[in-house]
C-alpha cells in the first residue's frame, strides 16, 4: 500500500515542517506526533494519517517510531497492541475515504485489513453522477468481488448491454448461481425493453401504431412486415447471447422475457438465426422449447423434443445433446429419468468431463445404488460394483 522508497508530493506546507520541529522540542514526541495528525487532517493526507496515527501507538509503545519498519521487530509484547492499533487506523482512515466517496482508496485499507462490509454498504448506496468515473467502483465491486451485482448494474447502466454481455461472458460464474441468475435475468429484461420499444418504433413509422398492451409476441405475430427484407432490430449477436445464457434461468418474469425474446428470434431471417450445435440446431425453436419447459409450459413436448435429439447423436457417438437432456430433466424436477437417461446415454462416461451429473451422482440421490453398479461394472471397477451392491444390500 505504501512503498517509502517512492518519492510523494509534500502534502503540507514548508512552515508546518517548522511547527513540528517546534512541538518536538518545547513539548516531546507525542505532542510532535499529535501536531503531525493534526496537519495531515488539514492537509486531506489520508495516507500520511494512517502511518501518523501507526507512529503515534509506537511511542506509546516506547519502539522505535518508523511506521513502516517490520512488526517482526518490535517486542513481542507489543505485537498485539500495536496490530489493534493498525486495525484502528485503517478503520479511522477507511472511513474518512469513504466519506468522500473515494472507494478505492477506502477499498486498500479495508482490503488490508480483510474487512470487507464497510466498502460493501458504501457500494450499496452508492449512485453515480452523470460525470463519476465508475471504474474504480466495478474493479472493488465485480473484480473484487465486494459486491457483483453493482458492478454489474454500473457496467449495463452505464456502458450498455454488449459490455454486460461481454462482462458475464468473460467471468466464470459456474460457482455462484445466484450472481448468474442475477445477471442474467437483468440482461433479459434490458434486451426485452429494448426490443419492445423498437419494434414499436418500427410499427410507429410504418403509420401502424401497436396495439394497447401489445407484447413482443403480439406484435410480431401480427405484423410479419416487420420482418421484411431480413430486417432486424436489435443486435443479433445480443439475441443469441442472451437467449443461450437464458437456459440458467429459474421460472419467472425474466425467464418469460427470454422466451419473448425466442419468439421474436424464430421470425428472423434464417442467414440472421446463427449456426448452434446440437441440441440447439434448430436455434430459437430449439431454445424456446428448452425455456419453455422450465417455465412449465408444454414440458412434455419440450422433453420429448430433446430426448430425441439426444437418442439421435448418441447414436452417432456424441453425448453433449444427452448431457443438455439430463440436465433439463432435473430442471423439471424428474431426478428418476434424468437416472434413467444418464444409464441409456453416459453410462461409460467419464463422469469429470460432463456438464451435467453422471449415473453416479444421480443414482446417489435418488438411493438406486443398484445403478450405481451397473454403472461401475460398465468401467470396469470393480471396487464401485461391490459398493454399489452392498449399498443396495443394505
Amino acid at each position: 500500500m505504501y512503498d517509502p522508497a517512492e518519492p510523494q508530493a509534500p502534502a503540507i506546507s514548508g512552515a508546518a515542517f517548522d511547527r513540528l520541529k517546534g512541538a518536538l522540542a518545547e513539548r516531546g514526541p507525542a505532542a510532535a506526533v499529535d501536531e503531525l495528525i493534526a496537519e495531515l487532517r488539514r492537509a486531506e493526507d489520508f495516507q500520511g494519517l494512517f502511518y501518523a496515527l501507526l507512529m503515534k501507538k509506537r511511542i506509546e509503545l516506547g519502539v522505535s517510531p518508523f511506521p513502516t519498519g517490520p512488526a517482526n521487530e518490535l517486542p513481542v509484547h507489543t505485537h498485539e497492541p500495536y496490530e489493534e492499533a493498525i486495525r484502528a487506523a485503517g478503520r479511522h482512515v477507511g472511513e474518512l475515504l469513504l466519506a468522500r466517496k473515494e472507494y478505492a482508496k477506502a477499498w486498500a485499507f479495508y482490503r488490508m485489513l480483510g474487512e470487507p462490509e464497510p466498502v460493501r454498504a458504501a457500494l450499496e448506496a452508492y449512485t453515480p453522477g452523470p460525470d463519476d468515473d465508475v471504474y474504480p467502483v466495478i474493479e472493488i465491486a465485480w473484480q473484487n468481488g465486494v459486491l457483483p451485482q453493482k458492478g454489474f448494474d454500473l457496467v449495463l447502466d452505464r456502458h450498455g448491454i454488449c459490455s454486460a454481455i461481454t462482462m458475464v461472458g468473460g467471468s466464470d460464474l459456474a460457482s455462484n448461481s445466484e450472481l448468474r441468475e442475477y445477471c442474467v435475468g437483468r440482461l433479459a429484461t434490458a434486451l426485452h425493453e429494448q426490443l419492445t420499444e423498437r419494434l414499436k418504433g418500427d410499427l410507429a413509422g410504418r403509420d401502424t401504431p401497436a396495439a394497447d398492451g401489445a407484447g413482443i409476441t403480439q406484435l410480431v405475430d401480427a405484423h410479419p412486415e416487420l420482418f421484411s427484407d431480413d430486417a432486424y432490430h436489435i443486435d443479433t449477436s445480443h439475441l443469441s447471447s442472451v437467449v443461450q445464457m437464458s437456459t440458467y434461468l429459474p421460472a419467472g418474469p425474466a425467464l418469460n422475457y427470454a422466451r419473448d425474446l425466442c419468439v421474436y428470434g424464430r421470425k428472423l431471417a434464417p442467414n440472421l438465426q446463427g449456426n448452434n450445435d446440437a441440441p440447439f440446431e434448430e436455434n430459437y425453436d430449439d431454445y424456446l422449447a428448452y425455456l419453455n419447459v422450465l417455465a412449465g409450459e408444454k414440458i412434455e413436448e419440450g422433453l420429448a423434443r430433446f430426448e430425441a435429439k439426444a437418442a439421435r447423436e448418441a447414436a452417432e457417438g456424441a453425448t453433449y445433446a444427452a448431457q443438455v437432456y439430463v440436465n433439463l430433466l432435473l430442471r423439471a424436477n424428474r431426478p428418476g429419468e434424468a437416472l434413467t437417461a444418464a444409464r441409456r446415454f453416459l453410462l461409460t462416461e467419464d463422469e469429470r468431463n460432463l456438464i451435467c451429473p453422471g449415473v453416479n451422482e444421480l443414482a446417489r440421490r435418488t438411493g438406486d445404488f443398484t445403478a450405481m453398479a451397473e454403472a461401475a461394472k460398465a468401467r470396469n471397477d470393480a471396487v464401485g460394483f461391490l459398493a454399489g451392491l452392498i449399498a443396495a444390500k443394505g
